[in-house]
Order: structure tokens, then C-alpha cells, then sequence
């Protein structure tokens, strides 16, 4: 009997490891955000306010770039970039105060190996999670 619970044991540990893994690493919820041109900036409404976010460049893989986040009141902003329904790494910035109400980081994004460039931008400003897609050249 020994024999069988040790291995059983160690089977149900490893999958309770792999569902709180799953659980934990899972994304908050995110608040949609329709950008026509990240390169312009766009508004939207952060808590009853606006902020607005631009990147200085057109994001190209391996090339840095500029992302900057307008929006008064805030302690804490960072972003994180995902390929849709691909994981890409930990790809999450934090970003830094550049100026009162203004935030900003230099960003570098992987290549994708099959060409892709669909992604997803997840902005968390004060716990407060939006998504906003946008393409690679």
C-alpha cells in the first residue's frame, strides 16, 4: 500500500502545483481601450480622467522604443506585452515618472519565430488593468 500512495502523492502535488500556477499567473481582467494609432496617442478615461498613451516609434522586433503614459494622480505604472494567444516571456516594464502626471520607458519587444506581429499592450496604472492591441512592422 505504501508503495502506491507515495507516487500518488506525488502526482496529486504536482498537479496541485500546476493549477495554482495556472491560477496565479493568470491575467486581471483588462478594460478595453480602441486605438486607431499609437504613434498619435490615444485618450481614454483612467477613474474619471483622461490619460493617453504613445509610443515614440513604430514598434519593429529588437528595436527600442519609446512608450510614455499621460494621466494625473498616479503612483504606479506598468506595462506588459503579449502576442495573442502566445506566450511571449516576461515582457512587463515598469514604467518611470518623467515629468508631474507623466510616465514613460524604453521598450524593447522579442522577435517572434513565426512572423507574427499581433500584439497586445496591458497597461496597469494603479491596479487598473487596460488592454490595447497594436502591430509590429
Amino acid at each position: 500500500m505504501k508503495r502506491l500512495l507515495l507516487p500518488l502523492l506525488l502526482v496529486v502535488a504536482l498537479m496541485a502545483i500546476a493549477v495554482a500556477g495556472y491560477w496565479f499567473k493568470r491575467p486581471a481582467e483588462a478594460y478595453a481601450v480602441q486605438c486607431a494609432d499609437l504613434l498619435a496617442g490615444c485618450d481614454f478615461t483612467h477613474r474619471g480622467s483622461t490619460a493617453r498613451v504613445q509610443f515614440s516609434a513604430q514598434p519593429v522586433a529588437l528595436q527600442a522604443f519609446g512608450l510614455s503614459v499621460a494621466v494625473a494622480n498616479t503612483k504606479k505604472v506598468s506595462a506588459e506585452f503579449q502576442m495573442v494567444g502566445m506566450d511571449m516571456g516576461f515582457n512587463r516594464y515598469d514604467l518611470r515618472p518623467a515629468r508631474p502626471g507623466e510616465f514613460a520607458a524604453r521598450i524593447t519587444l522579442p522577435i517572434c519565430v513565426s512572423g507574427r506581429g499581433d500584439w497586445m499592450l496591458y497597461l496597469d496604472i494603479d491596479g487598473t488593468r487596460y488592454a490595447l492591441p497594436f502591430s509590429t512592422r
